[in-house]
């Protein structure tokens, strides 16, 4: 992103629908209940999605039978994951790290 403060509609849109999902119900539920709610919230805004949709995993240009599984995929392009935490820990912070590259 540039430094004009420009924001990325689809971003904006998909983070307005996750913090209307935590306004609602607050803190203190499972992924699962967030997951719905938030399906629940992009189909009312027409946030297009796939949910838990599995990835493939390189390793060195070679595809490996595991996979990693999104829980959504906004606008064909967006990675969604959600956490259900009061803080991360390092395990959690590594796993979005190695989520993102």
């Amino acid at each position: 992103m540039s430094g004009d403060n420009t924001r990325d509609p689809q971003t904006c849109a998909i983070i307005g629908a996750a913090i209307e999902v935590h306004r609602v119900l607050g803190c203190g539920f499972l992924e699962a209940v967030y997951q719905e709610a938030l399906a629940k919230e992009f189909l009312r805004l027409g946030i297009p999605f796939r949910r838990e949709v599995e990835l493939p995993i390189l390793y060195k240009g070679d595809r490996l039978d595991v996979t990693y599984k999104a829980d959504f995929v906004c606008y064909e392009e967006v990675v969604v994951e959600l956490k259900a935490l009061d803080k991360l820990s390092g395990k959690e912070k590594a796993q979005l790290i190695n989520q993102l590259s």
